[in-house]
């Protein structure tokens, strides 16, 4: 089941025109939101990004549209626990690179399983030749242009690892294929600057702003992939993996000297699911509501 303009549609399939430029450009964004008990965690974060990213490209998004259909599709599925994708194209337009004056975007919300077990995981990472371009505005959206990511998980799984570190052009440390990164350095809690060519993450920006709960200071600053190997632990941030713990980088054991550190950095957003759904998912015997 899922949402399309503002209509609900079973199954997978629906009519697109061929000339919709999120087909034939990439021309589009997308979010992933994590839902629980129904109800989806940090919707407004996703939106802001999507729209302040929308506004960017000059691609017309009304916000309450997606917040009526991601509604709509909640309450049409009975839905628990499941990971929404938003998603928006420019929609059709004339053959070439120009943006068209009368864009008529397509809003698309569809819905995926999602189980706890896939979030708080351990990662290894794998350090790939793909390298995030920190001069184009696209490294700090989501867009459905999305192949350097693929790309870079790809060489990163055929190498044994479970995800990509990802490298700007200045060889400085930008994320991995599909989360953010964070080192936790004695009393700090450090993440690359978006100057970097960084995703302003929904979680990352959550930790920036609650690490002092947690007895740490956060900031952003330029990393090199050294710097993983002098910290006091690696983290990984992810809408739907929430906070991932890297225990290696290029089959090289990456420190865990502030284990209770980063548990209570999972505990805040254990607290934060919790009061915004009604739910902590992860606790023993929680049931999907």
């Amino acid at each position: 089941m899922f949402v399309l303009n503002g209509e609900i549609h079973e199954g997978t399939t629906a009519a697109l025109d061929l000339r919709d430029r999120g087909l034939t450009l990439g021309d589009g964004l997308f979010e992933t939101i994590l839902v629980v008990s129904g109800r989806p965690f940090m919707l407004d974060a996703h939106l802001d990004r999507l729209c302040s990213a929308a506004a960017e490209l000059r691609l017309p998004v009304e916000r309450e549209a997606f917040v009526r259909a991601v509604a709509m599709l909640l309450a049409e599925a009975a839905a628990g626990d499941c990971a929404l994708r938003l998603a928006v194209t420019r929609g059709p337009g004339a053959r070439g690179l120009r943006i068209p004056a009368d864009a008529a975007p397509n809003l698309l919300v569809t819905m995926a399983p999602w189980q706890p077990s896939m979030a708080f995981t351990e990662i290894a990472l794998a350090t790939v030749g793909i390298r995030r371009n920190e001069t184009s505005p696209l490294s700090r959206m989501k867009t459905l242009a999305y192949l350097d990511n693929v790309l870079a998980l790809e060489e990163a799984a055929a190498r044994g690892a479970d995800d990509a570190l990802v490298l700007n052009t200045g060889a400085r440390v930008a994320a991995t294929s599909m989360a953010n990164l964070f080192i936790i350095q004695g009393s700090g809690l450090l993440t690359p600057p978006v100057r970097d060519g960084v995703l302003p993450g929904t979680l990352r920006a959550f930790l920036l702003a609650q690490a002092a709960k947690a007895g740490l200071a956060a900031r952003e600053a330029p990393l090199a992939p050294e710097d993983l190997f002098e910290a006091d632990a690696v983290l990984a941030t992810n809408s739907l993996r929430l906070v991932m713990q890297a225990a290696a980088l290029d089959g090289r054991p990456l420190p865990r000297r502030a284990e209770k550190t980063a548990a209570a950095l999972r505990g805040l957003v254990r607290e934060a699911i919790s009061a915004a759904c009604g739910r902590d998912p992860f606790a023993a015997g929680s049931a999907v509501g």
